[in-house]
């Protein structure tokens, strides 16, 4: 499956995380955004049931203060209104979680914060690399599934 907007997410990845990526690179990128939409829309979908609603509300989702911090970073990149729509189109919705339109908004944006935390993961995972080996980025996956 090709990624829409690889420019410009090289381009972001580049620039939040120094950090060269290819298109296999993007795919991977692509397939961590649909594990964290699932985990995120299971744990929304919960905290809504225990609050009596059907349909997620932004304080259902699962947002700590590190992400919300990557947030906010995020929506201050230079490259953010290119990033926001590419996510928007990227990100799929699981079929059994209804979500109200200020969560889908929420949603991509904590997307937006996980791409800064990601991309910035590289680096801590090995100072050194510039262009992340399929190892680099299972070590960065692990560690948000220790996390998330």
């Amino acid at each position: 499956m090709a990624v829409s907007g690889t420019a410009q997410f090289e381009r972001f990845f580049r620039s939040v995380g120094s950090i060269d990526v290819d298109k296999d690179d993007l795919k991977r990128f692509h397939d961590f955004i649909d594990e964290k939409i699932d985990d995120v829309a299971l744990a929304g979908w919960i905290t809504a049931k225990w609050n009596g609603r059907d349909v997620v509300e932004p304080p259902d989702l699962p947002i700590t203060k590190g992400v919300q911090e990557r947030i906010r970073e995020f929506d201050k990149l230079e490259e953010a209104p290119e990033i926001l729509p590419l996510l928007r189109q990227m990100s799929r919705r699981p079929p059994d979680v209804t979500f109200s339109e200020e969560a889908e908004e929420r949603l991509v944006h904590l997307y937006g914060g996980l791409s800064v935390a990601l991309a910035r993961t590289f680096r801590v995972v090995d100072p050194e690399t510039a262009n992340p080996s399929t190892e680099h980025w299972d070590r960065a996956f692990q560690l948000f599934r220790l996390l998330m």
